[in-house]
């Protein structure tokens, strides 16, 4: 089960006077955390860190996911690439985990906020042909899109502006 653990010196550090770091968790690392890592850099801009990983992570994040983001928010993935966990530092401020799989079987990770867990299904594995699992891809993206705005919202965080490169 996927814990935080708040024993580093970086999390006495006040979240004001740090930007806010943002982990999206999934398997593969190759759809739905991507979609997540792009939607919030550019949804969040420069207000967060935003970084994903996977628990075993693909070669490649899947063409469908990169063609989602693109076609439904004009957003390049270009500089993304599937990381475990190994790759990202912690702490966190949030672990946000896109799959149950991954929120099961991860080890304890550095956090100072909270684990969220969202529940979706992974859209490589949807049933039928290619246009199925294109539709599928896009309504795994629409849907992760609500998410983030809706947490983002809850979040108190001050909005950012722009697109933020960082955490690729």
């Amino acid at each position: 089960m996927l814990q935080p653990v708040n024993d580093d010196p970086a999390a006495q550090e006040s979240p004001t006077a740090r930007t806010p770091r943002v982990l999206f968790l999934c398997t593969g690392n190759s759809a739905r955390s991507q979609i997540a890592e792009a939607l919030l850099r550019h949804l969040g801009g420069d207000a967060f860190d935003v970084f994903s990983a996977g628990s075993r992570p693909r070669p490649a994040i899947h063409p469908l996911a990169r063609e989602a983001a693109n076609d439904l928010f004009g957003l390049d993935m270009a500089g993304q690439h599937p990381k475990g966990l190994d790759e990202v530092a912690g702490p966190f401020d949030w672990i946000i985990s896109v799959c149950d799989h991954a929120a099961d079987s991860c080890p304890i990770l550095p956090s100072t906020g909270s684990t969220i867990r969202w529940s979706l299904a992974d859209p490589a594995g949807a049933p039928g042909g290619d246009e199925e699992k294109r539709c599928a891809f896009r309504q795994t993206a629409l849907e992760l899109h609500r998410r983030i705005e809706a947490w983002l919202a809850s979040t108190g965080v001050p909005e950012g502006r722009g697109s933020s490169s960082r955490g690729r």
